[in-house]
This record gives C-alpha cells, sequence and structure tokens, in this order.
C-alpha cells in the first residue's frame, strides 16, 4: 500500500471518530519527527476542515494538536539530527528519505539566515521541514535558541495555514461551487503556456543560423 492510500485510509477513519480526531492527529504529528513518511500538510487541511464540519466545538482542540504535534515533532527531529544524524546518514534507507546533497543545502542555507530558514521553511512541504530541523541538530545548534526560533516559526506556520484551510472549509460549498471553474482556468494557462512553448522551440529550430560577423 502507497503512502497516498495509508494517508487516504487514515483520514478516513479520523473523519468517522472526529470528536477524538484531535488525539489521533497530535500522535501522527509526533510520528513525522522521526521521518516517517506521513505528511502533516494533509493533516493539517484535515484538522481544520473537521473544525469547520463535523465537529466545531473542537475547533481548539484541533488547532492545538497541530501546534503542539509540529512544534515537538520538531523537537524529534533535532535531536535525532544531534545524536544520530552522521551515523545515520550512511544508510541508503535514510539517504532517500533525506538526501545527503538537500541536507548539506538546507544545512548552509540555515547556517546563514537561522530564524528566517525556520520561518520559510516551515512553508516548504516534502521533507524540506525536518531537513531543516536535523541540520539544526547534526550542526549543534544551541537548543534553546532552536526551541525558541522554532516556537515562533511554528506559531506563525500553523496558525496561518489552520485559519485558511478552516475558512475554506465553512465556505466548502463555494469552493465545490467553483472548482470546475477553477479547474478549467488553470489547465487553461497549462494548455496556452505548454503550445506557446513547443511553438517557440519549433520555430527557434526553423530560423536560420547566422554567423557572427568578425
Amino acid at each position: 500500500m502507497c503512502k497516498i492510500e495509508v494517508m487516504d485510509a487514515f483520514i478516513d477513519w479520523i473523519s468517522q471518530h472526529a470528536h477524538h480526531a484531535h488525539w489521533f492527529i497530535f500522535a501522527a504529528v509526533l510520528l513525522a519527527g522521526f521521518n516517517i513518511p506521513i505528511s502533516v500538510d494533509i493533516l493539517i487541511i484535515t484538522s481544520a476542515v473537521l473544525a469547520a464540519t463535523l465537529v466545531p466545538e473542537h475547533t481548539l482542540h484541533l488547532y492545538f494538536a497541530i501546534f503542539g504535534g509540529c512544534y515537538f515533532s520538531a523537537w524529534i527531529a533535532y535531536w535525532v539530527g544531534r545524536l544520530a544524524g552522521k551515523k545515520l546518514l550512511r544508510y541508503r534507507w535514510f539517504q532517500k528519505f533525506l538526501p545527503p546533497q538537500r541536507l548539506e543545502k538546507t544545512q548552509k542555507f540555515y547556517e546563514k539566515h537561522g530564524l528566517w530558514a525556520l520561518l520559510l521553511g516551515r512553508f516548504i512541504p516534502f521533507g524540506v521541514r525536518n531537513c531543516i530541523f536535523m541540520s539544526s541538530g547534526i550542526s549543534r545548534l544551541s537548543f534553546s535558541k532552536f526551541a525558541l526560533w522554532d516556537f515562533i516559526a511554528c506559531s506563525v506556520w500553523s496558525s496561518i495555514s489552520f485559519y485558511i484551510f478552516y475558512k475554506l472549509g465553512q465556505n466548502y460549498q463555494f469552493v465545490y461551487d467553483h472548482f470546475k471553474v477553477f479547474n478549467l482556468v488553470v489547465f487553461g494557462i497549462f494548455g496556452v503556456t505548454l503550445i506557446g512553448t513547443i511553438w517557440y522551440k519549433r520555430r527557434k529550430k526553423t530560423l536560420p543560423h547566422v554567423e557572427p560577423v568578425e
């Protein structure tokens, strides 16, 4: 069973147990700190939509489950990086989750920008967050400084993300009614861009080559 199918099954199960969903979501987000392939972004969307539709009385529970889970998940990734990061990178299975090239680039960017790297990294999915957290541990950044910086970054990111998807959940009928129009617009822009690119490349090939005048 692939990652997407697992996440779909998990989300369906959470929806069926919506009144206790905040506990399951909190635990799942924590597991992501160990580089287990769990999509935190999908869990945020699920939490916000559940709060807006099925269990509005648990809105704060769901928000703090996301915030607390994401914050402490970063602590886990930090300490994994600090205590075992360099040893784990010797294993191929771990390199697939955290390629050395990505880790090196992230570490340089993080060392240069500090808090801003954490804040920006919080908004980038596909394993970039954990890469930054583990880089912090591997580079042996002061844990107190890391915890303070990421508290700010996590607060901003989780609040903005949860609020946006909460509002979309409250207006799901409007989103659904306009979804087809949105798809047509996106498809149209993509089609025009693709046709334009192909036309440009073909035209460039057919143009005569002019030797530079010496």
